[in-house]
């Protein structure tokens, strides 16, 4: 990200929790823009006072994004592990809002599959889904066009998280 971070005064995460990746972008972006959306409320909490103590005009919009409509897009809008959450009825909105909230950069990093599927999730199904995300809104959004895209391995000797794959879309 470092070829476009000097492009980057905003930043909007979906499904921020408590701000551990806002926190992160703020040691490299300082005089950024931080904002989120949070569903928890006590995450949402944490992430309003964290906010309030870093000097910025972000704000943390506490709800659904399916109740939450764009208002003033930002450079980069971005989900990590969210969208695998969200219902196949309604990522066609998902999308839309996170298209509408970027006005140049959107990175989705979630669990990928080349076909739709479905993954039991903590004893219960039709809760995680693993999908093609950005190939989807690259389809709906001829516009977008993917700029880079990586994979995180679990077993990095350095960073081991899941196994995700991100993708880094622009709007041309």
């Amino acid at each position: 990200m470092n070829s476009v971070s000097g492009d980057i005064s905003s930043l909007l995460e979906v499904g921020a929790n408590i701000g551990l990746n806002l926190r992160a972008l703020h040691q490299l972006l300082p005089e950024a823009l931080l904002s989120g959306i949070e569903i928890n409320p006590d995450a949402a909490q944490t992430l309003r006072e964290w906010l309030s103590g870093v000097d910025n005009d972000g704000w943390v919009f506490e709800g659904s994004i399916l109740d939450w409509s764009p208002e003033k897009p930002v450079d980069l809008a971005f989900t990590k592990g969210v969208l695998i959450h969200i219902s196949p009825d309604h990522l066609s909105v998902v999308y839309d809002k996170l298209y509408q909230a970027s006005k140049r950069y959107i990175l989705v990093s979630e669990y990928y599959n080349p076909t739709p599927m479905a993954v039991p999730y903590r004893g219960h199904s039709d809760r995680l889904f693993k999908r093609d995300f950005a190939g989807e809104m690259l389809d709906l959004y001829p516009d977008l066009k993917l700029i880079d895209y990586g994979f995180v391995y679990k077993r990095d000797p350095l960073f081991p998280l899941d196994d995700e794959t991100w993708f880094l879309l622009e709007k041309r």
